[in-house]
């Protein structure tokens, strides 16, 4: 039974027929003849389609909520020519019996619509027809064309963009995934509507061909099979035809219309017809200035003063009420009083350091109040939790306050109350950043990116999608700061991370690791000795996730030595395998610089002899090591390799901290931290001589 069960076919939904039987219905029409009756309701349904794809159109936030519709554009068309081609077989086939031979729509049309009169009729058919082709079709084509083009150009820029909010922990994966579908979307939309564009103006078309072959048809058939005089011939065979053209060109306009309105309209979270009301009728101003100009036109003599004094007191009244409603909102609460001054001086008085602050001018304060939809304090949750998850610990808090002190554009980012960074945006434009792939200049104030010192420049938001398309990133001021902040703290992060997060960190660990943490803090290692160990980690640029296994590492070196250098040392082979993989991920090739023998013997006398009488290195070697260090560095970054240096295990303490200085994306690495399991390939020595 089950086996049999698994062999049943399976049952599709009736959604998944739609599509079949529509076009099996569009087929049908083409080659079988249709009963007046059926011919009717197909002709309502086309109608009926054309005002669900109009409505849908309307009530789209975004196009992209609408993605069907170039399929739904071919479809429709298709829909409205196969009904051309079966009325048309109705029309010359019964047309000599009269204006009902093909049914009551087309009778209706032709009658009601246009009065009877077939001269009428085909001025109303062309006037439709000029309203499509020239006016709708047209500019809805040319807005499709452009708009595909800009989103194509402009697909690098917002990648880009995405991934430096994805850096700035500004989003998650999750979010920057969807958002990357989204842009690919968008431009698959937009590709598609350019040439689902060309349907439309090609239904236009064929609809006056249509017209013009069933009217001279038409004639042909009644006088010379038919034996009707010419009069008579004209007029049912033309008022058929009107009649035919109408029932197809008011859905092919309406159709149309959508297509326009999904090009033209600007995404936001309001439908089309919430925007035509909060931005045409919201607006006292513009309503009382229209009825006071309606009104002088309404009592100049001969002008229709009913219509006019009736439609300028109709939209003072809306504005009004509009005026009215606004005045309704109450007003924010006053600021609580200050408090009262005692008079004594008491350590309340003492203002404590903030350990990480940032200070604006006043022109930036909308970027940090949540009343003025400032979403900077947003951004900022964001980089705490993208470092804690990167690091491994929690970054203290940022403690935002203004200053009149700073310039009105200008912010400043403290560090234990010493400014560690500082830059100028503007609220309301965009920085276009040059990553140094962007082609052409724009207009607006040259400056630097304040994160990275890349050529920037604050431009307009009408020249957003233009700088976009040109390849620069294009950020607002809100992610300029927090871009900035992200930068700052993972470059300080040793310094962030002080005995107090040091503590809260070991409570978190004791949670799943609680004898761990028991039997080695304070017992075996005191807390200022994992203190420095810790720091001296993400000093390097190492960070502290694995928890567990540096306390492991520690208690099995503690014992026998409570010197903070070496027990990092030791910390760092045990985490040998993560550091590799930060450098070089997967199971790629480690591609590192060497040092020279000679040079290494030198540097190993010079670290003996320093360890024992505190003497360094020569100055000329000194600056002689700084030079080809800044050097080798530049060389790997231009062809895209990570910056290596190999060392002896002695060494890398001493060359880490020397080379830092020249150099502070180099990371130096020992021999014992190469896993048995990674290959290594030297592609550049370090020499002892410039």
């Amino acid at each position: 039974m089950a086996e049999a069960a698994s062999a049943a076919p399976r049952r599709l939904p009736l959604n998944a027929l739609a599509g079949p039987i529509l076009i099996l219905l569009v087929l049908g029409m083409m080659m079988l003849p249709l009963p007046t009756i059926l011919l009717d309701l197909l002709f309502t349904f086309n109608i009926a389609m054309s005002m669900i794809v109009l409505l849908a159109a309307l009530f789209a936030l975004k196009p992209l909520d609408f993605s069907a519709f170039p399929s739904v554009l071919l479809v429709t068309t298709l829909l409205r020519l196969s009904l051309n081609v079966a009325s048309t077989r109705v029309v010359l086939l019964e047309g000599h019996t009269g204006p009902g031979a093909a049914g009551h729509v087309i009778e209706a049309f032709g009658n009601f619509l246009v009065g009877g009169n077939y001269a009428v009729g085909i001025v109303v058919f062309v006037i439709l027809v000029i309203i499509n082709f020239v006016v709708i079709t047209k500019g809805a084509g040319r807005i499709a064309e452009v708009s595909a083009r800009f989103t194509l150009d402009a697909m690098p820029g917002k990648q880009m963009a995405i991934d430096a909010d994805l850096n700035a922990g500004l989003i998650g994966e999750e979010d920057a995934r969807k958002r990357r579908a989204t842009v690919s979307q968008e431009a698959d939309f937009y590709g598609s509507m350019d040439g689902a564009s060309k349907f439309v103006r090609g239904d236009a078309i064929a609809g006056i061909i249509i017209t013009i072959i069933n009217v001279v048809g038409g004639l042909a058939v009644g006088v010379l099979q038919h034996d009707l005089d010419f009069a008579t011939a004209a007029e049912n065979y033309t008022l058929l035809t009107i009649g035919d053209g109408l029932v197809a060109q008011i859905p092919s306009l309406i159709i149309s219309t959508a297509a326009g309105v999904m090009v033209s309209r600007v995404a936001t979270e309001e439908d089309l017809s919430q925007q035509l009301v909060s931005q045409l009728f919201m607006r006292p101003q513009v309503l009382y200035i229209t009825s006071s100009v309606l009104t002088l036109l309404g009592i100049i003599p001969g002008m229709p003063h009913v219509a006019f004094l009736l439609m300028a007191s109709s939209l003072a009244g809306i504005g009004y009420l509009v005026d009215q409603k606004a005045r309704k909102v109450p007003p924010p609460p006053p600021p609580p009083p200050p408090p009262a001054d005692s008079g004594e001086v008491g350590w309340q008085d003492v203002a404590a350091v903030d350990i990480l602050g940032l200070e604006v001018g006043y022109r930036l304060i909308p970027l940090v109040d949540k009343a003025q939809d400032g979403d900077l304090l947003r951004r900022i949750r964001g980089i705490r939790k993208k470092i804690a998850q990167e690091m491994g610990f929690l970054v203290p808090a940022v403690h935002i306050r203004d200053s009149l002190e700073l310039k009105p554009n200008g912010y400043r980012i403290t560090l234990k109350g010493v400014e560690a960074g500082a830059g100028d945006v503007i609220v309301g434009q965009y920085l276009a950043i040059n990553p140094g792939r962007a082609v052409g200049t724009l207009q607006g104030s040259p400056t630097k990116d304040p994160a990275f010192g890349l050529p920037a420049v604050w431009v307009d938001t009408a020249l957003r999608e233009q700088a976009i398309s040109m390849g620069y990133t294009v950020v607002d001021a809100g992610t300029v700061v927090a871009t900035h902040l992200s930068s700052i703290v993972q470059a300080h992060a040793a310094e962030l991370l002080g005995r107090e997060e040091v503590q809260n960190l070991l409570d978190h660990i004791a949670k799943e690791s609680p004898k761990l943490v028991e039997d080695l803090v304070p017992k075996v290692v005191p807390l200022g000795v994992l203190h420095k160990v810790l720091q001296s980690l993400l000093d390097e640029g190492v960070h502290i996730r694995d928890m567990r296994t540096i306390l492991e590492a520690l208690a099995e070196h503690a014992p026998r030595t409570q010197e903070p250098d070496e027990l990092t040392a030791a910390v760092r082979v045990a985490l040998s395998r993560a550091i590799i993989h930060s450098l070089a991920p997967g199971t790629s090739e480690l591609q590192v610089i060497a040092l020279d023998s000679q040079l290494e013997q030198v540097l190993m006398q010079a670290s003996q002899a320093r360890s024992q009488d505190g003497v360094g290195l020569e100055p000329n070697l000194a600056e002689n090591l700084l030079k080809q260090v800044a050097k080798l560095v530049q060389e790997q970054e231009s062809v895209g390799r990570p910056s290596v240096l190999m060392v002896p295990a002695p060494l890398r303490s001493l060359l880490s901290r020397f080379l830092r200085r020249a150099a502070p994306q180099l990371r130096v690495v020992s021999h014992a931290e190469i896993p048995d399991n990674r290959s290594i390939k030297v592609v550049a020595v370090l020499g002892g001589r410039a």
